[in-house]
């Protein structure tokens, strides 16, 4: 089934509502409760950053939020969908149209160029090859590696590399950006032209929930929204 065949699931607006979310893992007798009856409302085009130390359950909401690690119990409901009840293709296809996801380790593709790399997302898409190399291209030049689309990513720098995993999370227009300590690799420097970049596109629009342990990174932001053990505190 094609793109253009495909029930659309795209929402019109960005508002994400958590209700008493929660998640435990278990190992043998071992029971980890990541996240103990989470409540976050979050208004489009609004630019959030989750804070903790490690172990407060920062990451396990991200992923539960982006549609990849089902809750124990609670809800996530983006514009009125609730997520948990969108079951197999239904669920990939929401992330697809409404999700981008930026990492901290970046995740290209060594032997892909940087174009090619910010292409992936746009392969299940129904497009003409020569439509997805300028999608990627003005995605690129959005992040300001316009020249550089040829490039593998051993050619450059790691804020350039961050920069490409961005114009690949972005590169489908998606109404929230999800973001995973993206400057945890990087220097100072480096780290606010990133910071500076999530900016500009909060601005064109876009909504973003950033997980990072950096509190400078805060600044940028609408707010900061603080983890604890589990719980917002």
């Amino acid at each position: 089934m094609n793109a253009e065949t495909k029930e659309s699931t795209v929402i019109n607006m960005s508002l994400i509502k958590i209700e008493n979310l929660k998640k435990r893992y278990t190992s043998g007798d071992d029971v980890v409760e990541a996240l103990r009856g989470v409540d976050i409302e979050i208004a489009e085009g609004e630019f959030i950053t989750i804070m903790g130390q490690s172990g407060s359950g920062k990451s396990t909401l991200l992923s539960v939020l982006g549609g990849m690690n089902h809750p124990t119990s609670g809800e996530v409901e983006m514009a009125g969908v609730k997520l948990y009840e969108l079951a197999g293709e239904k669920l990939a296809d929401f992330r697809a149209q409404n999700l981008g996801f930026v990492f901290q380790s970046f995740h290209l593709i060594p032997y892909l160029t940087a174009a090619e790399n910010v292409m992936l997302p746009l392969a299940i898409v129904s497009m003409k090859s020569a439509d997805k190399r300028a999608a990627a291209a003005a995605a690129l030049e959005r992040v300001g590696l316009g020249g550089k689309l040829d490039r593998l990513p051993n050619q450059l720098s790691g804020g350039e590399q961050e920069r490409v995993a961005i114009a690949r999370a972005i590169v489908n227009n998606p109404g929230i950006l999800l973001a995973d300590e993206p400057t945890g690799n990087l220097d100072s420097a480096t780290s606010d032209g990133v910071m500076a970049l999530f900016r500009e596109l909060n601005d064109a629009g876009q909504t973003i929930v950033m997980v990072t342990h950096n509190p400078d990174n805060g600044r940028y932001a609408d707010r900061t929204i603080q983890l604890k053990d589990g719980r917002v505190v």
